[in-house]
């Protein structure tokens, strides 16, 4: 599928993603297939199953109901469900015999993508990998696409399950991909030491519900909440969030009101927050009650904690709260330096609470309407449009080599 006589102006897309189609959370590579399902041809890929994944889901009666198989799910956009089961080996220590039974799992991938490549008639195939290091190692050489992208979204590596193999893979993986594109700029440079085309794309988002000129009701639970009421929404995780950081400006504000919105994890549910007057938790919402909640909160945070998996991560909640036309606080990272016009960034704890009273007087950086305005830039399209020029830009060198 790879014809080097002329150079191709048009693509048709394979997209390989971590997250299956279907999955209810939000997903870069489904956002990504959808934008360029408007001006190109793209089959996803959803991750096929692996034995002990199978064996878990039966014990625990979780198995998914679908069925293998191409589906249409627009005029222009498939997604595939593998048939294969893959061999669970990610136990297996580094080295040739995980490499064999890697192979082995990556052929059986590329023989089911390739026949839906072939029943498709896709002919010049632009294939992105959504940081699928192990499923989607040999692919470029089994595949054979005029062109291989590797999209790097996440720090992998500081999660044990991507460490044991990904040390060595996710490099090797970035070095012999045609192009690395990261949504951050942390994760961009760190690719950039493997490969020298690594572009930043930006992240895009989808922010038609996030509009700070609708005027929405006060939700009950948000109004026996007195103000000020200081707001973050999302998961609460000890792994990404700040329980200390927390806890300090709870005790050190009492009048300040502290309104999480999200399902905990333990730490969470045991932390002494659950003991303080001033921290309200409001459990999960759906994505449609967020607006509501979000109008209605007088200063949002992104009270992050900062290590390996986090530091590199682009912030996706800080766009919805920024086209709310909210003040932002926000704890200073890499990934955050993009939005220091305005947002106010904060490296200690006593800095943090510093920028809240100051986003509370009002004091910040940008107005309402120029922060609804720098969020609205983040769009899908935005994003795709990067990409799709990086991959031109690629194309053109190798064409002219």
């Amino acid at each position: 599928m790879y014809y080097k006589d002329h150079m191709p102006d048009q693509y048709d897309f394979v997209i390989m993603s971590l997250q299956a189609w279907d999955k209810p959370i939000g997903s870069n590579a489904r956002d990504i297939a959808l934008s360029l399902a408007q001006t190109h041809r793209v089959l996803f890929i959803s991750p096929p199953l692996d034995w002990a994944t199978k064996f878990r889901q039966r014990k625990q009666r979780t198995h998914s109901a679908r069925t293998a198989g191409l589906v249409q799910v627009q005029s222009t956009l498939w997604v595939y469900y593998p048939s294969a089961t893959l061999s669970s080996i990610n136990w297996l220590p580094d080295g040739k015999i995980y490499d064999f039974f890697n192979w082995r799992n990556n052929r059986l991938l590329a023989s089911e993508v390739q026949e839906c490549i072939d029943q498709l008639d896709f002919n010049q195939v632009a294939f992105i990998n959504d940081s699928d290091m192990f499923r989607g190692f040999y692919l470029k050489e089994l595949l054979k696409p005029a062109i291989y992208v590797y999209y790097t979204r996440d720090n992998l590596l500081a999660v044990p399950f991507w460490k044991r193999h990904g040390l060595r893979l996710e490099p090797e993986l970035m070095h012999k991909a045609d192009l690395v594109v990261g949504n951050s700029t942390y994760l961009t440079g760190l690719a950039s030491t493997y490969n020298t085309n690594a572009v930043y794309v930006g992240q895009g988002c989808e922010l038609s519900q996030f509009d700070a000129n609708v005027l929405h009701p006060l939700p009950d639970d948000l109004a026996a909440i007195p103000s000020p009421r200081i707001g973050y929404t999302g998961a609460l995780t000890s792994l990404r969030l700040d329980l200390a950081l927390l806890e300090k400006v709870a005790r050190s504000c009492p009048y300040w009101q502290l309104v999480l919105i999200g399902p905990e994890d333990e730490a969470f549910r045991t932390s002494p927050l659950h003991d303080l007057s001033n921290v309200y938790f409001l459990g999960l919402k759906s994505p449609a009650e967020l607006p509501a909640y979000l109008h209605h909160l007088d200063v949002l945070i992104n009270p992050q904690l900062i290590n390996d998996v986090t530091i590199g991560n682009y912030p996706r909640k800080i766009d919805e709260y920024l086209a709310m036309g909210k003040p932002v606080v926000a704890v200073r990272t890499d990934a955050m330096g993009i939005f220091k016009e305005h947002v106010l960034l904060a490296s200690t704890a006593d800095e943090f609470i510093d920028q809240l009273g100051r986003a509370l007087l009002k004091n910040n950086l940008s107005t309402s309407a120029e922060r609804v305005a720098f969020a609205k830039g983040h769009s899908w399209e935005n994003s795709v449009a990067l990409m799709l020029s990086a991959i031109q830009e690629t194309m053109a060198i190798t064409y002219q080599d």
